[in-house]
C-alpha cells in the first residue's frame, strides 16, 4: 500500500510519521519549493502534546517552546475577569506549550526526512486535481519542470483551508467570513504577568488581543518574544487579504488606549517585529470527506475559527486515526471511511463551537452583563464557577477535559 499525502503542513507531516510508524509506504507533496520557518506564535494544548509524544517529539517542542503556567481573561479595562490554571499546572500529564508555528513546521518536517528519507517528501508539487479508479488514484501536480501524474493506493488530502481537492469534490465550496479581522505580530519584550501566562484582553466587539510569549530569553537580555493577536468585528469590514502585510494604522485605534498597570498593549503593538493580516474565516462542516480512495484531514476537511488554539490538535488527531484505520482494515475505501465516522462528527462540533461559544466568550458574557465599563463587583453580575463552568464546557467539546473524578 502507498499513501500519497497531499500538503506538508501540520497534519501531513503527522500523518506521514504516523503512517510511518506502522510501516506503511508513503510519500507527501507540498507545493513550496523550500520549507522555511514562517508564521507567528501557535499553542499547543494537552492533547496535542499527546499526539506529539505518540510520535517522539514533545521533549524537542517543549524545548523550544514556553510551558503555559496560566490562562487569564481580562475585559479592556485591564481588570481581571477569571483565571486558571493550565497544562501540568492544572493536573494534565502533559503541559500546554506556547511555540513559533515555524519551529514546530520545521520539527514535523526535519522528523519526516530523518525517518521517511528526504526522497519521500517532495516539494515544489502543487496539486491540482485527482482522478481514480477501482484500482488506485492518480494525482495530477504542476512543478517548476511541468505537469507531472503520479499513481497511489490513497490520496489524503492535508493541503489546507484552500484544498485542491476539496474545491474539486466540492465546486461551491467558499470559506465563511462572518466580519472578524484579524492582525499578527510579534515583539521583544519582558515577560509579562507570570512570563508563562496566555492572556485574552477584552472581546472582539470592542476589541480583543491575544498575547502569549513563545520564546524566552530572545535577545540575552532576559526579553521573551511575545505573540499577539488584534481582533475586531464589524458588520461592514473588509475581509482581509491573508497574502498582504498588515498595517498598523487598520488597527491601532481601538488599542492606543489601552495602557494597564501590567501592560502596555500600545506601545507593544508600536514595536512589534512584524505585522501579518488575516481574516477570521472558517467553512461550514461537511457531511461527507471520503470518495472512495479520497479523503480529507486537517483544515481541508474542519477549518475553524483560530481560537481555543485547537486547530493543529484536530489535524494532528486526525492523522493518528487515519494511520489506525489504514494499519486494521484490510480495504482502502474501508479504512477511509472508518476514519470518517470517527472524526467528522467530533470536528464538526468544534468548529461550530468555535463560532458561537469559544474561550473568549467568557469575555463577551462578561461585557453583555457589566456593560463596556468598568466593574467594582464581578460577583454582582456572574460567578467565578459560572466562568469555570463555561471554560470547562469547551474543554469537554474540544476534547481536552480533564476526567472527572470519581
Amino acid at each position: 500500500m502507498t499513501i500519497a499525502i497531499v500538503g506538508g503542513g501540520i497534519a501531513g507531516l503527522c500523518f506521514a510519521l504516523n503512517l510511518h510508524r506502522r510501516g506503511i509506504e508513503c510519500r507527501v507533496f507540498e507545493r513550496v519549493a523550500l520549507v522555511k520557518e514562517l508564521g507567528v506564535g501557535i499553542t499547543l494544548l494537552p492533547h496535542a502534546m499527546r499526539e506529539f509524544k505518540a510520535l517522539g517529539i514533545d521533549a524537542e517542542l517543549e524545548a523550544q517552546g514556553i510551558e503555559n503556567l496560566e490562562s487569564c481573561f481580562y475585559n479592556r479595562f485591564g481588570q481581571l475577569i477569571y483565571k486558571e490554571p493550565r497544562g501540568r499546572y492544572a493536573g494534565y500529564e502533559l503541559p500546554e506549550v506556547g511555540i513559533h508555528r515555524g519551529r514546530l513546521h520545521l520539527t514535523l518536517y526535519n522528523a519526516a526526512v530523518a525517518r521517511l528519507g528526504a526522497d519521500r517528501i517532495i516539494l515544489d508539487h502543487r496539486c491540482t486535481g485527482v482522478t481514480q479508479d477501482a484500482d488506485g488514484v492518480d494525482v495530477h501536480f504542476e512543478t517548476a519542470n511541468g505537469a507531472r501524474t503520479m499513481r497511489a493506493d490513497a490520496v489524503i488530502a492535508c493541503d489546507g483551508v484552500n484544498s485542491a481537492i476539496r474545491k474539486q469534490l466540492y465546486p461551491q465550496d467558499e470559506v465563511a467570513f462572518a466580519g472578524i479581522n484579524t492582525w499578527r505580530g510579534v515583539t521583544r519584550h519582558k515577560p509579562i504577568l507570570t512570563g508563562r501566562s496566555y492572556i485574552r484582553v477584552g472581546s472582539i466587539h470592542t476589541g480583543k488581543m491575544v498575547i502569549y510569549p513563545i520564546v524566552h530569553d530572545v535577545d540575552g537580555q532576559g526579553n521573551q518574544l511575545i505573540n499577539w493577536m488584534a481582533e475586531i468585528q464589524g458588520d461592514n469590514l473588509i475581509k482581509n487579504d491573508w497574502n498582504e502585510a498588515g498595517k498598523i494604522e487598520d488597527f491601532y485605534h481601538i488599542y492606543k488606549d489601552w495602557t494597564f498597570d501590567w501592560l502596555d498593549v500600545a506601545a507593544m503593538i508600536r514595536n512589534s517585529e512584524m505585522v501579518l493580516e488575516y481574516p477570521m474565516v472558517d467553512k461550514d462542516p461537511l457531511d461527507q470527506w471520503t470518495f472512495g480512495r479520497i479523503t480529507l484531514a486537517g483544515d481541508a476537511a474542519h477549518p475553524m475559527y483560530p481560537r481555543g488554539s485547537n486547530g493543529s490538535a484536530q489535524g494532528a488527531i486526525d492523522a493518528r486515526t487515519l494511520a489506525d484505520c489504514l494499519a486494521k482494515e484490510s480495504s482502502v475505501p474501508e479504512a477511509l471511511k472508518a476514519y470518517e465516522a470517527a472524526r467528522l462528527g467530533p470536528t464538526s462540533k468544534v468548529v461550530l463551537t468555535n463560532r458561537s461559544n469559544p474561550p473568549d466568550f467568557i469575555n463577551i458574557k462578561v461585557e453583555e452583563l457589566v456593560g463596556d465599563k468598568p466593574f467594582d463587583d464581578l460577583d454582582r453580575y456572574i460567578t467565578q464557577a459560572e466562568l469555570q463552568k463555561m471554560s470547562d464546557d469547551y474543554k469537554k467539546i474540544a476534547g481536552f477535559a480533564l476526567p472527572t473524578p470519581g
